[in-house]
């Protein structure tokens, strides 16, 4: 069983710490995610009638982000965050994140486990998630939606770029927060192919 990721219900950002003393907030325009779940996660769906987190945190989860659509509200700002001093999206086109293991806490609540590359670099990040719950639409779409979040040190992945303050610190902090919002829709499974039948 596949999902799609619905992006205009969809929201992948991230915020940093500016001068010390306020906050700069962004995100992706272009992600793609790969989800899949396993066939005996699909048995215990059709035996519940339900899907339910325990379900992605069993899943196959994959998410690609095109690093040029950064998007801060600020072109010289996103130019810069796209130039060899941060991203380098001319060298390094895209981020991923792969999925390697789910932890459960609750039935609402959990931990994706996987890694990270940024710059060909790549590191593990644990992403706290909580699960939203299952709609069906009015076009006749399962849809399922989670939220997400994460702190990582930017450095991790050789991001250092910085400016020291006269008054002491940095112009952009080293931790990151992820701010994640997405909605699944589920992708029908195709329907099998019979053979012809074969006349004499």
């Amino acid at each position: 069983m596949a999902w799609k990721l619905d992006m205009s219900h969809s929201h992948v950002g991230f915020s940093a710490r500016h001068l010390m003393i306020s906050t700069v907030r962004g995100h992706f325009d272009k992600v793609t995610v790969e989800s899949h779940i396993d066939d005996k996660e699909i048995d215990r769906i059709h035996d519940k009638g339900m899907l339910t987190e325990d379900d992605f945190l069993n899943s196959h989860l994959t998410v690609t982000i095109d690093a040029a659509s950064i998007n801060t509200g600020q072109a010289d700002r996103d130019n810069h965050l796209r130039s060899p001093d941060f991203f380098d999206v001319a060298k390094y086109p895209t981020l991923r994140f792969k999925m390697t293991r789910g932890v459960k806490i609750d039935d609402t609540h959990g931990q994706l486990i996987g890694d990270l590359t940024i710059r060909n670099v790549t590191k593990p990040v644990t992403l706290n998630v909580e699960f939203l719950g299952q709609a069906k639409s009015p076009l006749g779409t399962v849809n399922a939606g989670f939220v997400g979040e994460a702190k990582i040190s930017r450095k991790d992945w050789g991001l250092e770029w910085n400016v020291a303050m006269e008054t002491g610190g940095w112009m952009v902090s080293d931790e990151i927060k992820l701010d994640i919002e997405v909605e699944f829709v589920q992708v029908p499974d195709a329907a099998p192919v019979q053979a012809e039948k074969q006349t004499a």
